[in-house]
């Protein structure tokens, strides 16, 4: 039976699929936050067992460690709850916090309430910039910059490829949405 992936597969599944360009997604949003005079980006990052999240955390280590900076990481689950956590536990050890990035835009607006739950403003005090341009991402306060990842090309794309019988894997590009958030 033929068979397609939406998002590169877990270690050791040998099947075609289609993804998004996930490291060149952390990277737009760090550079962005970079060129934003941000100088203590930290991330929360997406489950270590997520194909996506691991390549969103080495996109943004690579950008940071390229640009002499270290990288601060706290984890959560892609959940609205737990990137509210996160964002506090990082406020706890990080003073100095001027920006986040984050794995998910479900888990960017928890960071967002636990920001705002501490007294600090979003984007003056600390920008965040989440990842997949959820319906969510325009509704948050502030606007939520996001990484857009086209999930309907995903779709159709695995389609074709399915239907040609295509081994192929290819990557789709991701694209910065500037709002208000940064």
């Amino acid at each position: 039976m033929p068979l397609r992936a939406t998002g590169r597969p877990a270690e050791g599944l040998e099947i075609p699929f289609v993804d998004v360009d996930n490291h060149d997604g952390a990277r737009q949003a760090v550079e962005h936050l970079m060129l934003r005079g941000r100088r203590a980006i930290a991330t929360i990052a997406g489950p270590p067992d997520s194909a996506a999240a691991a390549d969103r955390l080495d996109g943004y280590r690579r950008t940071l460690e390229a640009a002499g900076r270290a990288p601060a990481v706290a984890y959560g689950d892609f959940t609205t709850a737990s990137g509210g956590h996160a964002a506090a536990w990082l406020l706890d050890r990080m003073p100095r916090l001027d920006a986040i990035f984050v794995a998910s835009d479900a888990m960017a607006a928890g960071a967002l309430q636990a920001l705002r739950k501490a007294g600090r403003r979003v984007p003056e005090d600390v920008a965040v910039v989440g990842f997949d341009d959820a319906p969510l991402a325009s509704y948050t306060t502030p606007a939520l910059t996001t990484v857009r990842q086209p999930v309907s090309d995903l779709g159709a794309v695995a389609a074709a490829l399915l239907l040609e019988g295509s081994e192929d894997s290819p990557v789709l590009p991701t694209e910065l949405v500037v709002r208000a958030s940064s």
